[in-house]
């Protein structure tokens, strides 16, 4: 029993180191690397038109004609509506009431400016300008007043130091006045320059055949009787009927441009603002249009915050490069950068 206990023993040691051997011989396992996800940050957002204006009356009135209403897309410069008013003038109204103060600015500055050059200026003013020189005759006026100090309750008749002391004095004045009355015809120039600039500043928006953009806001405070759209674009928002009473101040027309669009956070937190700069792409999905991944880039930062459920948030604009027919303002919309 001992002897085949001892055949089993070895003929299972065999066993054994031949699986070893066979084991030993096998490939070790290459090893999987790990795979590590970009860091993400995806906020909240509520998509709109990259530029659109809320139009303001610039006067009061009653509504006279609508010649538009919402939906409809309308050219820079076309009439939106009219007002009656005594105290508002139509575009051909203010052209003309323009080109009048223009002529007048015009005489205005050539007259200050023919007194001017009349003027005699004294030599004591070479190579200064008008406030150098009061600036200069007025130090040597108060210099003057406090040499003639002491002796200003004498007699002039007895004291002949007084005396110079007072001609030295009223010499001062005279200066002093000469440089007054120079800065001031000096200054009469200078206004009447500047009221021909913003004369022909008006004119030239007024007659703007384009309607560009910077020339709208000089047109509708000016043209008052109108509304105008100040760009191409829809009309999202009409509030304004025929017959009704408008009041100056009061938005009553949205234009909208809808060629593009922006997504603007409403959740982007403190921590998370850091990480994003201008320029980064930008990843936004719409709620409403859903499976559809729109790109973008960041086009702005906020500088300023506002609180969201007690947290701080701040204001991210990102500018899609896509576009969809059926975008429409105020869709909710996820945005996601990459850290």
């Amino acid at each position: 029993m001992k002897i085949f206990k001892l055949v089993a023993l070895a003929a299972l040691a065999l066993t054994l180191s031949a699986c070893s051997a066979a084991a030993s011989g096998q490939a070790e396992p290459t090893s999987i690397p790990t795979v590590t996800a970009p860091d993400i940050i995806v906020a909240q957002g509520r998509l709109e038109p990259n530029r659109y204006a809320d139009i303001a009356l610039n006067a009061s009135g009653l509504v006279s004609e609508v010649l538009v209403k919402e939906g409809d897309h309308v050219t820079a410069g076309q009439v939106i509506a009219t007002l009656k008013s005594d105290q508002a003038q139509t575009l051909e109204e203010a052209q003309a009431s323009a080109s009048k103060e223009l002529t007048s600015a015009f005489q205005d500055l050539r007259d200050a400016q023919y007194s001017l050059d009349n003027f005699d200026v004294p030599n004591d003013f070479a190579d200064m300008t008008p406030q150098q020189a009061v600036d200069m005759t007025l130090q040597n006026l108060n210099a003057a007043r406090d040499a003639y100090e002491p002796y200003k309750y004498l007699s002039p008749n007895t004291n002949s130091t007084g005396r110079n002391f007072k001609k030295q004095l009223d010499d001062a004045w005279a200066k002093y006045r000469r440089a007054i009355q120079w800065m001031q015809l000096q200054s009469n120039v200078d206004n009447a320059q500047a009221r021909v600039d913003q004369a022909q500043k008006d004119s030239n928006a007024l007659q703007d055949p384009n309607f560009a953009l910077d020339t709208a806001g000089i047109r509708a405070a000016l043209a008052n009787a109108e509304v105008r759209a100040p760009f191409a674009g829809m009309v999202t928002k009409l509030g304004l009927k025929v017959g009704e009473y408008a009041a100056a101040g009061q938005a009553v027309v949205t234009i909208a441009d809808l060629s593009s669009w922006v997504v603007k956070t409403t959740d982007l937190t403190e921590i998370d603002v850091v990480n994003v700069k201008e320029g980064e792409p930008a990843t936004v999905t719409l709620d409403a249009i859903p499976g559809v991944k729109f790109k973008g880039n960041v086009l702005s930062v906020g500088q300023n915050y506002s609180k969201n459920q007690g947290d701080i948030v701040y204001e991210v604009t990102v500018l899609l490069t896509d576009q969809n027919p059926a975008m429409r303002w105020g869709m909710t919309s996820a945005v996601t950068f990459v850290k």
